[in-house]
């Protein structure tokens, strides 16, 4: 459903910044000798390659319970869920969750069963410093993950570590938390101590997931802890300091830790975007919507001008102008800083679940003023035949996980990929028997092989998730696990899904086979793997 106009390209003669829209474009109407459609390729013929990374995803404070066990500190979810409970919408938590902390040996298990390659989880800061600074590690903490680590080792399972998955230690927060222009600092501190304690035997690491959710939904408005609302403001500050931490991370990492072999990237939520219309308007807040979710973010790191998107820097600049600021809102980086996180990346994480139509003139909204929204003033569309999950936000796009792997090839020259996440949401009620999560992840793996055949550096594909798990401010009225968790039984019953079946069928076979159905719902481990 791409519109890529002459109109557009004239453009492009004028703002250059458009232009990889523009390449983009040409890309998928020259991609007709691909085929894109769903029926573009003999199906039961393609093969993943033999060392292309299958794996699922987690994160520690939706899986992992314990709260305050053994010695871990407050987290902002903690403080949140517990001062302010109504903020989620069943009033729950995740002090118990899917309770990892005492079931990791099951949690290994399920992967064995399912026939990982890797396994991509992340560490809890409280847990091993519980107040946040590297003065005081909790030794408690530290053999929890050595213990979870060394469980996936014994049975050939590759462990990939995000470093920060939303879970930052409440007394940073107290001081200022993303917005501070220490937390950089506060980030390499706790890097290195993570690298020295795990890096011997962990070589894969992200840093940050989805610095989206981090600095707009988290600073910006209220939809995830530490829910600042300090609009217009927060979310800029907070990308400042995301990107230059880290910047920190990596550099630190390769300089003193990564040996031959340990890599590290970043990972960036990534919805699909196109226009709604081949209108300029439509053009434009298309891309305009794509810095603010994820460009302010990716291009100081992966572009090679480094620094902010040019296109969202003016127009929050003028905005600023025009509301009475004395300068903008939008940071500025000194060329040392700019030069410091340019390059500074190994791979390019993806997580990508859905996509929208956007418009500059239809479906636009009221937003506060000033904020992000207002900056860049767009609004979005999805149609009613994209097939709904139980999420709101989260609709199956057609070929949407393809569109970005091409996007991210041409835009950043093909960097090295991993989809970090990709998922579909049920409700409890649907229960074991998940076929549009089948349909959903089928789609997603036909689109991996339509990347890997159009060129795209993907070594690796993680689902989200291996378990049913707390989901955020909808608590546990949505499910994203390959494995049902039985949240009302004291032990946290884990019981594959038929999706887990089918995805175990492709990690087994190296194909999506459409027409496989699994002969029973009793899930074994394949020894001989």
């Amino acid at each position: 459903m791409l519109h890529i106009s002459q109109k557009f390209k004239d453009m492009c003669e004028v703002n250059p910044h458009l232009a990889s829209v523009v390449d983009y474009g040409l890309i998928i109407l020259n991609l007709g000798v691909l085929a894109i459609g769903s029926n573009a390729f003999t199906r039961q013929q393609r093969k993943f390659p033999e060392d292309f990374m299958f794996g699922t995803a987690t994160a520690s404070y939706q899986i992992e319970g314990g709260w305050d066990a053994d010695g871990k500190g407050e987290n902002i979810w903690d403080h949140m869920t517990h001062t302010n409970p109504t903020v989620i919408k069943d009033q729950s938590n995740g002090d118990i969750a899917a309770d990892s902390y005492n079931n990791y040996k099951r949690d290994v298990e399920m992967m064995r069963e399912l026939g990982l390659d890797a396994y991509r989880f992340s560490l809890s800061w409280s847990r091993i410093l519980p107040d946040g600074f590297a003065n005081r590690i909790n030794d408690a903490g530290v053999q929890f993950y050595n213990n979870y680590i060394n469980e996936m080792l014994k049975y050939g399972i590759t462990p990939m570590i995000t470093l920060y998955h939303w879970d930052l230690p409440q007394k940073l927060q107290d001081l200022g938390g993303f917005l501070n222009p220490l937390f950089p600092e506060w980030f390499e501190d706790y890097s290195r101590v993570v690298f020295d304690l795990f890096g011997d035997r962990v070589k894969y690491w992200i840093t940050f997931n989805e610095p989206r959710e981090v600095c707009y939904q988290g600073y910006d408005t209220v939809t995830m802890a530490p829910i600042l609302n300090a609009t217009g403001i927060g979310a800029y500050l907070c990308a400042k300091h995301l990107v230059l931490a880290h910047a920190r991370s990596y550099h630190l990492y390769k300089k003193e830790f990564a040996g031959d072999d340990g890599i590290c990237g970043i990972t960036y939520a990534m919805t699909w975007t196109e226009p709604l219309t081949d209108s300029k308007e439509d053009e434009i807040a298309t891309e305009l919507m794509r810095q603010a979710d994820w460009g302010i973010y990716s291009e100081p790191i992966f572009s090679e001008n480094g620094g902010f998107p040019k296109e969202l820097t003016d127009v929050v600049n003028q905005k600023s102008k025009e509301q009475g600021f004395s300068r903008s809102r939008m940071p500025e980086f000194t060329k040392e800083e700019i030069e410091f996180m340019r390059g500074a990346y190994d791979f390019f994480g993806i997580n990508h679940y859905t996509g929208v139509l956007v418009s500059g003139t239809e479906y636009l909204q009221e937003h506060p003023v000033p904020s992000m929204h207002d900056d860049i003033n767009v609004g979005t569309f999805a149609p009613s035949d994209w097939p709904a999950a139980a999420s709101s936000w989260l609709k199956q796009s057609p070929d949407s996980l393809l569109k970005i792997l091409l996007l991210i090839k041409e835009k950043y020259n093909n960097p090295v990929m991993y989809i970090t996440e990709n998922g579909w949401s049920t409700r409890l009620e649907q229960g074991l028997e998940d076929d549009d999560r089948v349909r959903y992840y089928r789609a997603a793996l036909e689109n991996v092989l339509d990347a890997l055949d159009a060129g795209v550096n993907l070594k690796g594909y993680m689902a989200w998730s291996l378990m049913d798990n707390f989901e955020w401010m909808q608590g546990y009225t949505e499910r994203f696990g390959l494995y049902e968790v039985d949240f009302e039984d004291p032990a946290r019953t884990r019981t594959p899904r038929k999706s887990a079946f089918i995805y175990k069928e492709v990690l087994r076979t190296r194909v999506v086979d459409h027409d496989y159905e699994p002969p029973s719902m009793i899930m074994t481990i394949d020894e001989g793997k």
